[in-house]
């Protein structure tokens, strides 16, 4: 990735090109440097024409012919103070260090300049992308006919049929009349249900975890209640088609650092952009509970420090709740603040708090701060969530379970503590869905293909089959608030569901067809073409 800074004054004209991938900073950017102003290669000697000397009207593709390729940055002079012109620098990622890479630019420099930089973006932005086009906008009406329908919320029909049409379901049941010019596909012997949904994650906020300019899933500070990252989304991470080869067609995302750590967002897992991909923004403010709890081993000391970090916490929200009165009153003399802008929805009850905490204490203690000013409590972890059973029923408040393949996380629990967690829930009458690996866990967005085998860790320690999949179909939507638009196949409802040749929470089926809003989702992805390119490796005699 890449981005472009421009910086103007009045003695020169800078621009800036960084780049994130470390093979990429020197290289590309020298042979832009070079071919831009016509200097031979640093290395070569050659110019942007690749041979000889280069000249001012060197081509742009000349950057890909080229064989200048330095192991280090070589410094060009900079614009000399009172001139006006323009030179290139690189800047590295790792160190924020920079070096001159061009020489001033006059008279035409700086067009020719914004065509290379353009160029390069084009080069760098496609190098990164995933090789599965997102889907078109419905234009037809299509039928799924002779599958069994898992609907969610009714019970499953046996050789049903399901119609949609401009992205909505028109039609659930048994013999039911086709639309005229409807694209008749048939299912028969196939398992057709909603698209499934993670809850929690940062599929495409982050993309190699050891990289750090791929993870955008981090923020300096601890209160970052304003943070939005669905427009941080990069639509074309490798993490999403695999994603969706697994029936995960939507995913809650949200950011993981800090106490209170940002809004969530629920989005689709195809398009072009985190506009196309966007299904509802604020559903939640996500906060960590922990940083709140203490951890300090004598009882007295433990309780005091904790009253002075919720101190701090209810504090922050009476500000809050200050501000937007003085915003209503004074609109024009009170400036601005978007951290306790953020804060103001989960006082009204409008936006709920997603709490991330798992031990009983910590549970209880979120819950009864919220209640106590209003405020609407999603627990998301909830291991010791069956133990606080009254008080969540109490006040019903839902429980997303924070992945089933995990450890107990005490010595003394059964082994099978996190795989019994849903089953538990279920008997104690408390709403609750089941997530994946989440943003903090190992794999995070990157597993979550697995997320219908959670579910089916559950149902085979318990919990029946059927309770299984609306824990990562409509359950989740519920929570979120999107229910009224996908979680169940329901006439009205997006037409977002999967075909699957067997049980979706068993390993061995496949997803062989999907549709987001009634568009076609490519399945294809990097794990299945890798599995191709090997397979047919060893197939060769």
């Amino acid at each position: 990735m890449m981005s472009i800074r421009r910086r103007r004054s009045k003695e020169h004209q800078t621009t800036f090109l960084r780049f994130a991938r470390p093979s990429y900073q020197v290289s590309l950017a020298k042979q832009v440097a070079h071919m831009i102003t016509g200097s031979p290669c640093p290395v070569s000697g050659r110019g942007a024409g690749g041979e000889g000397p280069s000249t001012q009207g060197a081509e742009a593709d000349s950057l890909l012919s080229s064989r200048c390729m330095p192991p280090h940055p070589q410094p060009f002079s900079p614009a000399k103070p009172g001139e006006k012109g323009a030179s290139l620098r690189y800047i590295d990622s790792n160190t924020g260090q920079g070096a001159i890479l061009g020489r001033t630019l006059k008279s035409g420099g700086l067009h020719r300049l914004a065509t290379v930089a353009t160029f390069v973006v084009f080069i760098a932005s496609h190098a990164t992308a995933h090789d599965q086009i997102p889907g078109v906008p419905q234009t037809q009406p299509i039928a799924l006919v002779g599958g069994t329908i898992h609907r969610v919320d009714a019970k499953p029909i046996e050789n049903g049929t399901v119609i949609f049409d401009g992205g909505k379901i028109i039609a659930v049941g048994k013999n039911v009349a086709l639309p005229k010019e409807c694209k008749r596909i048939d299912t028969s012997g196939k398992q057709i249900y909603p698209g499934l949904m993670e809850s929690l994650s940062n599929i495409g906020l982050a993309e190699v975890n050891a990289v750090r300019s791929t993870i955008d899933t981090d923020e300096v500070g601890n209160e970052n209640g304003n943070l939005r990252p669905w427009v941080a989304v990069n639509a074309d991470s490798e993490w999403i088609p695999v994603a969706r080869a697994g029936g995960v067609l939507l995913a809650s995302i949200a950011p993981k650092r800090g106490g209170i750590r940002g809004q969530s967002g629920v989005i689709q897992l195809d398009g072009w952009t985190y506009k196309d991909m966007l299904l509802e923004g604020d559903t939640g403010l996500v906060v960590d509970w922990r940083g709140y709890d203490s951890r300090k081993g004598d009882a007295v000391d433990r309780a005091k420090d904790r009253d002075e970090r919720l101190k701090a916490l209810s504090d922050r929200l009476e500000t809050a709740a200050r501000y937007a009165i003085a915003r209503q009153a004074r609109p024009d003399s009170t400036p601005t603040d978007l951290r306790l802008e953020a804060l103001v929805p989960v006082l009204e009850g409008a936006t709920p708090m997603i709490i991330d905490a798992d031990s009983r204490r910590e549970i209880e203690a979120a819950v009864s701060f919220c209640v106590s000013r209003g405020i609407r409590p999603i627990i998301y972890g909830g291991y010791d969530a069956p133990l606080c059973a009254p008080l969540l029923k109490q006040y019903d408040v839902p429980v997303i379970v924070h992945a089933t393949y995990r450890l107990p996380l005490r010595r003394h629990d059964p082994y099978d503590h996190p795989y019994t967690l849903p089953r538990r829930l279920l008997d104690a009458g408390i709403s609750f869905a089941i997530g994946g690996s989440g943003a903090g866990s190992p794999g995070g967005g990157a597993a979550a293909r697995n997320l219908p085998y959670h579910a089916a860790v559950a149902a085979a320690y318990g919990l029946p089959a059927d309770q299984a999949v609306r824990a990562i179909t409509l359950a989740p939507a519920e929570i979120m608030g999107v229910a009224d638009r996908v979680g169940s196949i329901t006439v009205g409802k997006d037409a977002t569901l999967i075909v699957v040749d067997g049980d979706v929470l068993q390993t061995e089926s496949n997803v062989t067809a999907a549709y987001i809003a009634g568009a076609a989702v490519d399945l294809g992805s990097k794990h299945k073409t890798l599995a191709d390119k090997y397979r047919r490796k060893y197939e060769q005699p």
